[in-house]
């Protein structure tokens, strides 16, 4: 790969040249990435720590905040840091591999959320076989599964990108190394690529979102014919997990299926897939979930019970 670049780093633009602007972000990004550590860690050890990772829905979301950690550190502490230098660079090495990172635990993510509204539709429409269908070896599958779906995508993706070569110039538009900033500074025809690139996020992403939108439909169609109560209470639990695929979906599917090429607008809907969203995953499936607020009330006390008893 030597022979195909000449360059060992390339410089981030970042998302603004205003000092205060970036004096701001960096306080705001911050205080983003301590809460989304903070609220998926507390969702982690609450659903671990309790009878709730026996119930598939959690068992999932459990895996969701693991990856929403992952995902978003992939990105948060680069920019933070570089918001405070004036010149932000990266290494060649750590770009391809922030690429890889990046598509990896993004469709993991993906693959969990599409699951998840799978419980949520045998939950709802065949309550009767729910712990026969979602029994824990299936549930292991679905995660296996979710992972090597992730593996297969980001090999491809990254394959495609490291065999380009990159001979300068080596600014990318951007606050992070993201495929088509990439394929923009790239020393050849890019066209194919790009191409392939869309054929492969682009449908993942669409094809996902149609089947989450087509599930919930389903439920909604089936829910006509629970009393009151239960639809209030499959309304609360469902619309967490649609809040959340608005959330990570909408940008997602901008970002990637669409011809390939880069929009001054990239870097603001990129920020709301890997900041935004995974900051405000806790909050939705903690504030608007009974039961996951009262597992999180009881294994805390319970801990703030012994540490108190141990003193």
């Amino acid at each position: 790969m030597e022979s195909h670049r000449n360059i060992s780093e390339f410089i981030l633009l970042g998302l603004s040249y205003n000092q205060n602007i970036q004096i701001f972000c960096f306080v705001f990004f911050l205080f983003c990435y301590v809460v989304i550590l903070a609220g998926n860690l507390l969702i982690l050890v609450s659903i671990r720590c309790s009878a709730l990772f026996h119930q598939p829905m959690y068992y999932f979301l459990s895996h969701l905040s693991f990856m929403d950690i992952c995902y978003t550190s992939c990105v948060t502490p680069k920019l933070i840091g570089d918001l405070l230098l004036a010149k932000k660079t990266i290494s060649y090495d750590n770009c391809m591999l922030q690429v890889f990172a990046m598509h990896f635990f993004g469709i993991i993510e993906v693959f969990v959320l599409t699951v998840m509204a799978f419980d949520r539709y045998v939950a709802i429409c065949k309550p009767l076989h729910y712990m026969l269908i979602m029994n824990r070896t299936r549930c292991n599958f679905f995660v296996l599964a979710a992972w090597a779906g992730g593996a297969v995508h980001s090999f491809s993706q990254f394959s495609m990108i490291f065999q380009l070569p990159f001979c300068g110039p080596n600014e990318i538009d951007h606050y992070y190394c993201d495929i088509f900033p990439l394929l923009k500074v790239a020393f050849t025809d890019t066209y194919i690529t790009g191409v392939l690139v869309v054929a492969n996020s682009g449908i993942v992403a669409l094809v996902t979102f149609v089947l989450l939108f087509g599930s919930y439909v389903v439920i909604l169609f089936t829910l006509r014919h629970h009393s009151a109560e239960g639809r209030r209470k499959a309304l609360s639990t469902c619309g967490s997990h649609i809040s959340v695929v608005i959330l990570f979906f909408g940008p997602s599917i901008f970002a990637y299926l669409r011809p390939p090429t880069t929009f001054p607008e990239d870097k603001i809907f990129a920020l709301l897939y890997t900041i935004i969203a995974p900051m405000f995953n806790p909050l939705i499936y903690t504030l608007r979930n009974t039961e996951m607020k009262n597992a999180t009330r009881k294994v805390w006390c319970q801990k703030i019970f012994l540490e108190e008893k141990c003193n």
